[in-house]
Parts: C-alpha cells; sequence; structure tokens
C-alpha cells in the first residue's frame, strides 16, 4: 500500500496529520482537483480543527496556482459546502475529519451541482494525477482568491423544507460536540420558535468533552442526560462537521438513523404522492414498508453518499437515508444535511401533536443487533465462509453479502480502510435477534 493509498479512502481523502496528510500533500491535491474539475472558480471551507488552517491554505494554493479563483467559505458545516456547490455551480472542497478523532482531518470534494466526487467518480483520476508526478505548465494568470459568507443563505435555504409557522414552541437540546453545528445552529434556528440550549457550542478540534461520533451510544450520554434533566421535547447529537444528526426523544431514547429515515420518508412522501425514496442496504426493514405503504417506491442502495447520490439523481428521488443517520434531499442538490432533517423533524414533531416517543412507535418493527465489527485475517474468504453456511437463504451481493429469511436477515461487509467485516442483523424479536447473531458471529469469527 501507497502513502496515497493510505489516505483516499472510498468517498473522500483522510489521514492522520501530518503523518499521513500534510500541507504538501494538500496543495498537490488542490493543484489535481483544479485539473480534473476544469472549471474557472472553486469553493474551499473547513471546519474547525487546527491543522485545517494549513491544510485548506496549501490546498487553496495549489488551486490557485493552476490559474483557477478560489472562493473561500471559512468556518462551514459540511452541509455548507454541497449547498455552495450547488447554489453558485461550482466544484468545491472542505477540509473535515468528521466524526474521527482530533488527529485526523479530510477533504470532502465535489463539483458542480453537489455531484460527488468519490472512488469511481473522480478520486482514482486525481490520486493517479498525483502519483504521476507529471511537470504541468504553469499558467500564465496565477487565480484569485475572495472571501464569501453564506451562512445567512444556507440558513435560509434550511427554512425552506419546512413551514415555520407550523413549528410549535419546543425546547430543544442539541449536543454539537465542539463542532461545526455550534457555528450553524444559532443562525439556522434563530427564526424558530423553539428554545434551544446548544451543548458544548464552542468550536473546538480537540474534542474536549467527547468525541463527535454520535453513532456510539457513549457519546450521547451528556445529552440523553441534559434532555431528561430539562425535561426537553427532543435532543440533537450532531457529528464533528454536523452533516449527520441522531435524535433523542422527550424519555431520552435514542432513535436510529433507520427510524429517523423511515419518519422522512413518510412525510415527504405524504407531500409528494409516489414518489421515489432510497435507502442503503443496512436500514431497516421497516424502512422499505414504510416506503410502500406511503405509495412510495423504495430502492435499495449501496452504503456511502456517493452511492446514494447517483441513485438519487437517476430516480429523481425526493428523499434518502442511510443507517448511519446520512438524511439526502432532492431539493438540496440530492446532497445530505443534517441540518436540514432536524428541522423537518421538528415539523414532524410539532404537527403530529404526540411526545417523540409516541410518534417514532410505528416506525420501530424489528429489533437490530447494531454494526458488530471482527477482525479477521481475510475478509473475502470470511465473507464465502459465510455464504457457504447460509446458502439456504436468500443471498445478495450488492454490497458485501446479504442474507435474508423471513423473520431476520443479515449483511456482512468488509471494511474500506482494516481487516474487519461489519456485521448488521435484524429480526422480528429480542429472543431471534440474540440467538442469530451469535449464529453468524460464530461463523465469522473462525477465520
Amino acid at each position: 500500500m501507497t502513502a496515497l493509498d493510505t489516505v483516499f479512502k472510498a468517498y473522500d481523502i483522510r489521514g492522520l496529520v501530518p503523518d499521513e496528510l500534510n500541507a504538501e500533500l494538500a496543495r498537490q491535491v488542490g493543484a489535481a482537483f483544479a485539473r480534473f474539475a476544469g472549471t474557472s472558480s472553486i469553493v474551499v471551507g473547513r471546519d474547525m480543527r487546527p491543522s485545517g488552517i494549513e491544510l485548506s491554505g496549501a490546498f487553496i494554493d495549489g488551486v490557485l496556482d493552476q490559474g483557477v479563483d478560489v472562493i473561500d467559505l471559512g468556518l462551514i458545516p459540511t452541509d455548507l459546502l454541497y449547498f455552495a456547490a450547488g447554489k453558485l455551480d461550482m466544484p468545491g472542497a472542505t477540509f473535515t475529519g468528521s466524526h474521527n478523532p482530533a488527529a485526523y482531518n479530510g477533504i470532502k470534494l465535489c463539483l458542480a451541482g453537489a455531484k460527488p466526487v468519490g472512488e469511481d467518480t473522480g478520486l482514482d483520476v486525481i490520486k493517479a494525477d498525483i502519483a504521476s508526478a507529471n511537470a504541468y505548465p504553469r499558467p500564465t494568470r496565477r487565480g484569485e482568491a475572495h472571501s464569501l459568507d453564506l451562512l445567512p443563505d444556507y440558513a435560509a435555504h434550511c427554512h425552506s423544507f419546512i413551514d415555520i409557522d407550523k413549528i410549535l414552541p419546543l425546547k430543544v437540546v442539541a449536543d454539537t460536540a465542539n463542532g461545526m453545528g455550534g457555528l450553524a445552529l444559532p443562525q439556522v434556528f434563530a427564526a424558530l420558535p423553539v428554545s434551544l440550549e446548544i451543548m458544548y457550542a464552542e468550536l473546538d478540534g480537540t474534542f474536549p468533552n467527547h468525541p463527535a461520533d454520535p453513532i456510539n451510544p457513549a457519546n450521547q450520554v451528556d445529552l440523553v442526560a441534559r434532555v431528561r434533566e430539562t425535561g426537553a421535547d427532543v435532543g440533537l447529537a450532531f457529528d464533528g462537521d454536523a452533516d449527520r444528526v441522531f435524535l433523542v426523544d422527550e424519555k431520552g431514547v435514542g432513535l436510529s438513523g433507520s427510524t429517523t429515515t423511515a419518519m422522512l420518508a413518510a412525510t415527504m412522501l405524504d407531500r409528494n404522492p409516489g414518489a421515489t425514496v432510497i435507502y442503503n442496504l443496512i436500514c431497516s426493514r421497516a424502512v422499505p414498508e414504510v416506503i410502500r405503504e406511503h405509495g412510495g417506491t423504495p430502492i435499495m442502495s449501496r452504503v456511502g453518499h456517493s452511492f446514494v447520490k447517483a441513485l438519487m439523481a437517476e430516480h429523481d428521488a425526493i428523499v434518502g437515508g442511510e443507517h448511519s443517520a446520512h438524511y439526502y434531499f432532492r431539493d438540496n442538490y440530492r446532497a445530505d444535511s443534517g441540518l436540514i432533517a432536524a428541522l423537518v423533524l421538528l415539523e414532524i414533531i410539532s404537527r403530529s401533536g404526540q411526545p417523540l416517543s409516541e410518534l417514532r412507535k410505528p416506525f420501530e418493527r424489528y429489533v437490530a443487533s447494531g454494526e458488530i465489527n471482527t477482525k479477521v485475517s481475510d475478509t473475502t474468504e470470511s465473507v464465502e465462509r459465510v455464504a457457504r453456511a447460509f446458502e439456504y437463504m436468500k443471498q445478495s451481493r450488492l454490497d458485501g453479502l446479504t442474507c435474508e429469511a423471513d423473520s431476520w436477515w443479515f449483511n456482512v461487509r468488509p471494511s474500506n480502510t482494516e481487516p474487519l467485516l461489519r456485521l448488521n442483523l435484524e429480526a422480528s424479536s429480542s429472543e431471534e435477534c440474540e440467538a442469530r447473531t451469535n449464529e453468524v458471529l460464530a461463523i465469522v469469527r473462525e477465520g
């Protein structure tokens, strides 16, 4: 594995700073991205990680060297990059480590219109360009950089997804984990009649309170306690770059990304009868069931934003969701947004007249194992061993291996970056979920 292979992932560029990702590599990526994009201007932003200042500056320098102008958005949530790329019709990049620990940083890229740049849609080309070490002629003109604050425009864009007059004076607690939500939430929520308390709002890329990874229940503990302590109607847990959000109900019980996807799908289909909804293959079976019940067409996707966005475009889907709490909206340039999802869900709660603990019940029909990671010596051999052991079940190879039976199903898929198999399993009861999980894991752990 080369140094570039280490940082170029399936959907983005990411690594330890400075051992894997440093200013020189950022400069090279900026130049290669400018050549790949082939436009006269590129938008660039960053999150609150201290290393982002040097890295984004080097990236911008690489872009300018190619004679391409830069619109510097400064500190932004990742949502705002996609909005800028759509509204301004320009390619874009933002420096963020997302939910990763403080020692990491990364680069998320997109083309004009917020079209994704993933492994098969540009990252491979950019990596090959850098690896070639070709000497490109320096353009006669060096690009120019200009600053632009799009946060007010983005807040107005978020508001276009809801009827603000229908929002009740709910009590909301948001844990932004010292991430970019601390910058965006006050502006986005200012026009709403809600009482908003933000926990850990200070931008601090060292994450002094807890990791900015809300998919881990341990990182929702403070939010759960605060929701219960204050009698809040809902809690919102954002990740570091604020493009994902998990909900906590008024009893302090968290909702899965699948439950939230199902709720969003039902609402968006009621507004747009007959539309298509994308969901990824580790979402609960309840998700396609709800989509059909509300007159929509469910289409399953591989895990990952580039796959979801491609299907969103292909089928003109109204909304999409992933179990990891990424939620995509057609009218948001098919991009994911934790902030838009949060607003839509507040409107759902307000219109229902029910507490979230009751509102969630029709969307929660099965018991899930959660994602279980197992280190194996050979991921390919392990997947094949599992396939042979469960050959009596209906099988799919869309992403890893999915096996389905009447009362349960599971997916095992290799990690993109580590010798791990990821297991997600769902069954009709807690007893069956536990038994089947142990059954599958016993086969996985043989290797």
